[in-house]
């Protein structure tokens, strides 16, 4: 599990920037809004990060859900560690809890654009605080 003092680095994509309408799948129509953070599939496996499929379909707060907020106070949620890696119980991506558009929110917000970074750092095992750097 992740604890106080874990951090990662992920560079934006405009599929993270865009992710409701920049999609390589027809699985549903185009959301405009939505956006996510990457997770590495190493940073995945190192700090356990599960989906529902590695928490037996439950939500659990330090394994799937994490307490977030931003640097610049601007972002504020639940965010939840969803999509499938290679082994497909662990976490492939934060997105807003039940909220899709929550992390394009926070992008809109500060300018962000293709090729910035977010930095990842928990200050707990439940508690995450993003940055654009």
């Amino acid at each position: 599990m992740a604890k106080a003092g874990d951090t990662y680095t992920v560079t934006i994509e405009t599929a993270h920037l865009k992710w409701g309408e920049h999609r390589y799948t027809d699985s549903r129509g185009i959301v405009y809004g939505e956006g996510y953070i990457k997770i590495p599939s190493k940073v995945a496996y190192n700090l356990k990060l599960m989906n529902n499929n590695g928490t037996g379909k439950k939500d659990v707060l330090g394994q799937n859900l994490f307490k977030c907020t931003s640097v610049d106070g601007k972002f504020s949620c639940i965010l939840r560690a969803q999509g499938d890696q290679a082994d497909d119980r662990f976490a492939k991506q934060f997105a807003g809890n039940k909220n899709l558009k929550a992390v394009g929110d926070w992008y809109y917000s500060i300018g962000a654009k293709e090729g910035d970074k977010v930095k990842v750092t928990w200050t707990s095992s439940t508690d995450v605080v993003i940055e654009l750097i």
